[in-house]
């Protein structure tokens, strides 16, 4: 449990210290991703983007579960 916390803080770091290069990355525009805006309404679903990043997660655990 204790290795799991800290990989996940150390993940946390690495993107606080990468947010600038990484704001700049397509994530949150990619297609599959839904966005409404109608006047005085916008609503947003990133469902593409969700699924990539639960991906990438799984992997990393499946990952560092070996």
């Amino acid at each position: 449990m204790s290795r799991s916390l800290i990989l996940i803080g150390l993940i946390i770091v690495a993107i606080g210290i990468l947010w600038p290069w990484l704001s700049k990355l397509p994530f949150g525009q990619l297609p599959g991703d839904i966005a409404i805006r109608r006047e005085g309404f916008s609503f947003f679903f990133p469902i593409t983007t969700m699924i990539l990043v639960s991906v990438v997660l799984s992997l990393i655990m499946w990952l560092s579960g070996r």
